[in-house]
C-alpha cells in the first residue's frame, strides 16, 4: 500500500501546497514511451523537491548527492543512509512527482538477494517508488529479481559513474563499435529484464536515438539525445550553482552567481551597520 506523504506546515519553513495530489505511477511513466518527453531532475532536500515538484514528472534522489552535497570526489563513498535521509527529505518536500531513488555502491553488485534487501530497506525508510541502478547485462537478474517481487526498477546504462575506477573517467561512451554494440545489448536486456525506463548517460547520439528506437520502455536522456522520451539533469547543474559542468547540461540560471553576490551584499550592509535596519529589530511600543 502506497502512502501520501504531506508536510506539517507548523514545522516546515516553506509553505507547501494546501492539498496532497495524486502522484504519479510506474505504469503512467511507461505509458509516456514515444509520448511527451518526461522530464526529471535530480533533487536531494525538502526545499528544492518543493520547488522542482510542480514542473517535474519524476525526481531523481542520486548519488550524485556524493558531490553536490558532501563534496566527495565521485558516488563511490556514497552509503544507504545517505540516500536514505535525503529521499526521505524529498518524498515530504513533494506531492506530484514520481521519486526515484539511486542505490548507491556496494549495496546491490553482490547478488538479487542483497539487491532486495538493499532496496526494499530503501523504499521503507523513505516512501519513495522506484529504485535506479546502473549497469547492464551483468544486472539483468538483478533488475528482473527486483521487478518480480514489487520493486520498480530504473537501468542505468553507457557512461556509470560508480564504475568510474574501471571506465578511467567521465568521457562520453559508445565511440568505438564494439561498445556501441555493448550499449544496445546492455540496453535490450535490461528492458526485457524489467526495467520501467532505462537512463542513457553520456553515449553517442545515434546509440542514444537506436536504443530508444528499440526498446519498449521510456529512455530518459542525460547526454544523449533530444530524441529520447525524457531527459534528467542534476539541477544543482542547471541552475548554475557550479563554475564547472560537463559538456551536455545547459545552464539555465546563474543561481551560484546570485547567492554570492547576495552574501557579499549582506556582508557590506553589516560591516557598515546597515543592516539590521529599523524594519527588522524589535522596539518597546509606547
Amino acid at each position: 500500500m502506497s502512502t501520501t506523504y504531506t508536510i506539517d506546515t507548523a514545522t516546515s519553513r516553506a509553505n507547501p501546497a494546501p492539498a496532497p495530489r495524486k502522484r504519479l505511477t510506474v505504469p503512467a511513466i511507461r505509458t509516456r514511451k514515444g509520448g511527451e518527453p518526461l522530464v526529471m531532475l535530480t533533487a536531494y532536500t525538502v526545499r528544492t523537491a518543493q520547488l522542482l515538484d510542480p514542473h517535474c514528472d519524476m525526481l531523481l534522489v542520486g548519488d550524485s548527492l556524493g558531490q553536490v552535497i558532501y563534496g566527495l570526489p565521485s558516488t563511490v563513498p556514497v552509503t544507504l543512509e545517505m540516500m536514505a535521509a535525503h529521499g526521505a527529505a524529498v518524498v515530504r518536500g513533494s506531492l506530484q512527482a514520481l521519486v526515484v531513488i539511486d542505490m548507491p555502491f556496494g549495496s546491490y553488485e553482490a547478488s538479487p538477494e542483497k539487491a532486495f534487501e538493499s532496496a526494499a530497506w530503501l523504499l521503507k525508510q523513505t516512501g519513495a517508488a522506484a529504485v535506479k541502478l546502473e549497469g547492464g547485462e551483468a544486472m539483468a537478474a538483478t533488475v528482473r529479481f527486483l521487478s518480480e517481487r514489487g520493486i520498480p526498477v530504473m537501468g542505468h546504462i553507457g557512461l556509470t559513474p560508480q564504475a568510474v575506477n574501471v571506465l578511467g573517467g567521465y568521457g562520453a561512451r559508445g565511440r568505438s563499435a564494439a561498445e556501441a554494440e555493448k550499449i544496445a545489448a546492455d540496453a535490450r536486456t535490461i528492458a526485457a529484464a524489467g526495467a520501467f525506463a532505462i537512463v542513457a548517460e553520456g553515449v553517442m547520439e545515434p546509440i542514444a536515438v537506436a536504443i530508444t528506437r528499440e526498446v519498449a520502455c521510456p529512455v530518459i536522456g542525460i547526454g544523449a539525445s533530444a530524441e529520447c522520451d525524457g531527459q534528467v539533469l542534476v539541477a544543482e547543474d542547471m541552475l548554475g550553482m557550479f563554475e564547472r559542468v560537463p559538456r551536455f547540461v545547459k545552464r539555465y540560471d546563474d543561481l551560484g552567481g546570485r547567492i554570492s553576490d547576495a552574501a557579499a551584499r549582506y556582508a557590506a550592509e553589516v560591516r557598515t551597520r546597515a543592516f539590521p535596519g529599523a524594519e527588522q529589530v524589535y522596539v518597546p511600543k509606547g
